[in-house]
């Protein structure tokens, strides 16, 4: 069994179809870390972040307010993923949020 870890940084857009994250063929990903940077001076910004499996979609955050200059971590703890598994996350104004997930790929 191999680990692997990997850092995704994405700034994120204002369109409910981006993708962040999909987890790899033959693999199971445990997302171990969530935060979410308002990177706008003036302005909160709401997050919406989705998980779909293949055949159901949930939301994971929905509309959640971001105070400007402050972070959240909106995933209150791990996060395990299957092969083909998405998780989608977009921003209320484009280029106000920046995600980093921090993820441990087995194979």
């Amino acid at each position: 069994m191999a680990e692997t870890f990997k850092a995704i940084n994405v700034a994120l857009g204002n369109s409910a179809d981006a993708v962040v994250y999909t987890c790899p063929g033959s693999t199971t990903a445990i997302v171990i870390h969530c935060q979410v940077a308002n990177v706008d001076g003036t302005n909160a910004a709401d997050l919406n972040i989705d998980h779909n499996d293949g055949s159901t979609t949930a939301a994971l955050v929905s509309t959640l307010s971001v105070p400007a200059d402050s972070a959240v971590n909106p995933i209150g703890g791990k996060l395990v993923l299957e092969a083909a598994d998405t998780l989608r996350a977009w921003a209320g104004a484009a280029s106000d949020l920046e995600l980093t997930l921090s993820v441990l790929e087995i194979t």
